[in-house]
């Protein structure tokens, strides 16, 4: 069961409301000329074709070419009437290379259009063009530079008292502190969004800031009372507005906060309300998320028949519009009622389907991050072009010095540019060298994963000889959970150290489900590490927990515990692992007599990582092993202290 993902208000709302820019803010006046020998009719005329060029870009791909046919008009009226090209046209042609990936010129021609606008004193265009370099910044992953331009705009809407400006500035800044999950930032400007509709009464704004604002209360930081006064207001404006997407949206959401609360009667009404406006209107994905919820309510209150009939609804509105979300976690739960039926025909077969649609969600989003990421390359790319271009344009003014100043720049030049050639070739065999580290460690990583899945495999085997069903159905749940974070972590070279803790702690849930409850574990963090800032090599922990279990707590007779401990030092974060099994030494001894004299591969591994890491960052990470002894001298287990850099 789950509740309906803000994100889509991104796809529904952003796409149409921000991306189109022109059709969501007041049109700026007629475009100052300079230059210009065209008559008034020609004014107008040109005029007339940029607002038909914005019509065209915000109805999306499917008019492209015709707002790309009255650029070219427009463009081709200023060259036979000696008109400059005025600033919205500037925009304009901003705002299509954007939608087309070009992001290059987009940028140069928004920078031309706020350079005009400034000098002509267009400032209903100058702040369109801002609100269009803070979108075209936040999607090109220069965060800095987009909030700094949504301030200038939002400065400059307040000091003209532009309308139709200020809530958006506050919208696209909201959204840019979310790609960078900064909740508490991303809140307060959902805030200022609601406050700055008020007074423009721009109740779509207002609207939207409190669908997303209550939302983000139901997982993070959660309390009910907040999202259910907030969305409850949003469903009160958008009734009195006959807005049936903000009544449709905030209902389920409100349905899935009062589902949490475990109370069902409430639940219910508002899924009921939610689909009394979401299906007229065909919101098919709104209604998808509604028949499945009302279906895990009804599978909680013991109805399986009312409840796999909500289920099937749901799965029939979600394929109408390829709602892969919807559909996996509906199969998914359809797959836990069975399982609870003791239908475990239906219940692969509905898990089966889960894994198909989940895993097409996995590919789905996997191709917009490395859209993403080809987006800030070239944007970066061009940038550096830029840079280099004016680099090379103030060295050329040299030449105007004359003949002695031409042969002593002509010396300093060819020194530089000897330098550079220099420091270029040093840079590239460097870039090379960090290249090749990077994918020996890919590969060193991918030798690990086959070791620790192998391992796994063994202990799903086990249940299902011993057919376990439900056991094996657990098992396998947690295990393309790990799975899927394994994956999902090997395209980095370092991640979050929140995510490494969440993969360890699946990988431990495993374990400790393999082996019986056979030993105890216990991860503790310092309060001083930011888990989300602070970065590691992936799966570099694991590999020496596993080494305590299997080889530490595995032959010791009686249970045994795992203790995982980060605290923060003053340039590194120290890591141990402490258990109490039967030490080093006494296994060692077992290994030899079961004629393996190699260490664990996944802590050679590991250790071959750690000298590529120390490499490629220039740091000096260690390894401490520590035999544990009681009073009497005997072993009493194992302490492994690892010094993990800390990488921001």
């Amino acid at each position: 069961m789950k509740a309906i993902k803000v994100v889509l208000l991104c796809i529904c709302l952003i796409t149409c409301i921000s991306a189109s820019g022109a059709t969501t803010i007041p049109a700026a006046r007629v475009p100052g000329i300079l230059n210009n020998t065209g008559s008034p009719a020609d004014t107008a005329r040109l005029s007339s074709l940029i607002k038909l060029g914005f019509l065209s870009l915000s109805n999306g791909l499917s008019t492209i070419k015709k707002a790309e046919a009255y650029i070219d008009t427009a463009v081709t009226l200023c060259e036979k009437k000696n008109i400059d090209i005025p600033p919205t046209l500037h925009l304009l042609r901003a705002e299509y290379y954007y939608q087309t990936g070009d992001y290059s010129n987009s940028e140069e021609e928004a920078t031309l259009s706020m350079g005009k606008a400034e000098s002509l004193g267009e400032n209903n265009t100058l702040a369109r063009t801002l609100l269009f370099l803070g979108r075209y910044y936040w999607r090109t992953g220069f965060y800095k530079e987009s909030i700094a331009y949504y301030e200038k705009c939002i400065t400059l809407a307040k000091k003209e008292n532009l309308r139709g400006i200020i809530p958006k500035c506050y919208q696209g800044m909201a959204i840019v502190y979310d790609a960078a999950h900064d909740m508490k930032n991303y809140r307060k400007n959902m805030k200022f969004m609601i406050d700055a509709g008020q007074p423009e009464n721009d109740t779509t704004s207002i609207e939207e800031g409190l669908l997303r604002l209550g939302s983000s209360y139901i997982e993070m930081e959660r309390s009910f009372s907040k999202v259910d006064s907030i969305l409850r207001r949003c469903v009160e404006i958008s009734i009195m507005r006959k807005d049936t997407f903000f009544t449709a949206f905030a209902s389920a959401n409100i349905g899935w906060n009062y589902y949490l609360e475990k109370m069902y009667d409430s639940s219910i009404a508002n899924y009921s309300r939610s689909l009394k406006y979401s299906l007229p209107a065909k919101q098919f994905s709104i209604s998808a998320n509604s028949f499945g919820n009302l279906g895990t309510i009804s599978r909680d209150l013991g109805s399986s028949v009312r409840a796999i009939a909500y289920y099937n609804k749901a799965i029939d509105y979600a394929k109408l519009v390829n709602d892969w979300y919807s559909l996996s976690w509906v199969y998914h739960d359809m797959s836990e009622l069975f399982i609870r039926a003791k239908d475990t025909s239906n219940a692969y077969i509905s898990y089966i389907q889960y894994k198909q649609f989940n895993d097409s969600l996995l590919v789905s989003r996997n191709a917009e991050r490395m859209m993403d990421a080809r987006v800030r390359y070239e944007a970066d790319t061009h940038n550096k072009e830029v840079a280099m271009l004016s680099l090379r344009l103030k060295n050329n003014r040299l030449l105007n010095l004359g003949f002695i100043g031409l042969i002593f720049a002509t010396i300093i030049i060819g020194f530089l540019i000897f330098r550079g050639l220099k420091l270029k070739e040093k840079r590239e065999i460097s870039e090379m060298n960090q290249k090749i580290s990077e994918l020996t460690q890919v590969n060193l990583r991918q030798q690990m994963n086959p070791h620790f899945i192998f391992n796994t495999l063994n202990s799903i085997q086990y249940y299902m000889y011993q057919h376990d069903n439900l056991a094996t159905n657990n098992y396998l749940t947690k295990f393309s959970s790990l799975m899927r974070k394994v994956l999902e972590n090997s395209h980095h070279t370092s991640i979050p150290l929140r995510d490494e803790l969440d993969a360890l702690n699946l990988y431990l849930e495993l374990e400790s489900l393999r082996f019986k409850d056979k030993f105890d574990y216990d991860i503790s963090v310092d309060e001083e590490i930011d888990t989300l800032l602070f970065k590691v090599p992936t799966m570099l922990i694991q590999p020496y927990v596993e080494n305590s279990i299997c080889h530490g707590l595995m032959p010791k007779a009686d249970k045994g515990t795992v203790k995982i401990n980060l605290k923060l030092e003053e340039n590194y974060i120290k890591c141990t692992i402490k258990d109490n099994g039967i030490g080093r030494e006494a296994a060692n001894e077992i290994m030899k007599k079961k004629g393996n004299n190699h260490n664990s591969l996944g802590t050679q591994i590991a250790s071959s990582r750690l000298d590529l890491v120390n490499e490629l960052y220039g740091t000096s990470l260690k390894i401490i092993y520590t035999d544990l002894k009681n009073e009497k001298g005997e072993p009493e287990g194992t302490l492994v202290e690892i010094h993990i850099p800390i990488i921001t």
